[in-house]
């Protein structure tokens, strides 16, 4: 299995705060991996570390082998990023949205459609997007990410905040994104029972370090647990 993404022993400090303790953790091309914890775990740091928006305090990042802070262009061409934050033109449509992308990255026609089938939004693709609900705007971000078929992916709480049928949408269009493309995908969530649904494998960050990783059933049966959040409790020592 080839190694897309590697970490070796990351530290991130904000002054006299240690965002992130160490981590060392290696992606595999194809794979979907889940960053799991709560706010203020550490989650967005390292993604914007691996994207190469923020460098580590110390330790060794690759990105398809590369030094993301040395080679940040090359890099920044593979990596998809999706904030948290992440927001729309109120004054364009969803359409104009994609099609001002593709112009960017110089993307083709059958780019844009490829857009268009991802954000799954049917006629509404057309509408100007400030009357679009919070799930349509995500999964019109969504397929901005995806549409120039980054080898890596890495999405900030895709479906915070969104009803169980657009979470279900954006869960679905991940999986079927990476079984086209063959592409590696890092999400970062707080729901631990919707990633056990979605992900390959998954790391448990707590204060900054990885507590615990592998497949959610390999979670399971190590901390004979019924679910991530049992995990959590237990590797955490807050079990109540």
């Amino acid at each position: 299995m080839k190694t897309i993404i590697e970490l070796r022993n990351v530290h991130k400090n904000y002054g006299k705060i240690e965002a992130l303790k160490g981590i060392s953790l290696s992606i595999n091309e194809g794979e979907i991996y889940g960053i799991v914890g709560p706010n203020g775990s550490g989650k967005t740091t390292l993604l914007r570390i691996i994207c190469g928006l923020i460098k580590p305090t110390r330790g060794e990042v690759r990105v398809l082998g590369l030094n993301p802070y040395v080679y940040f262009d090359e890099t920044r061409r593979y990596i998809g990023y999706l904030p948290e934050e992440a927001d729309t033109y109120d004054l364009l449509s969803g359409f104009e949205h994609l099609h001002l992308y593709a112009k960017l990255y110089n993307l083709n026609t059958e780019d844009i459609k490829y857009g268009v089938e991802l954000a799954a939004l049917d006629n509404r693709i057309y509408d100007l997007t400030r009357g679009y609900s919070k799930g349509m705007k995500r999964r019109l971000l969504l397929a901005l990410v995806l549409m120039r078929k980054p080898k890596v992916a890495l999405l900030d709480e895709p479906t915070a905040g969104l009803d169980v049928h657009t979470s279900l949408k954006i869960r679905r269009a991940i999986k079927k994104y990476v079984k086209e493309t063959g592409a590696s995908v890092i999400i970062s969530s707080h729901n631990m029972l919707e990633i056990e649904e979605v992900c390959d494998r998954v790391g448990l960050i707590f204060k900054g370090k990885i507590v615990a990783e592998g497949t959610v059933e390999e979670l399971l049966r190590k901390y004979s647990a019924r679910n991530l959040e049992e995990v959590f409790e237990t590797v955490t020592g807050e079990v109540s």
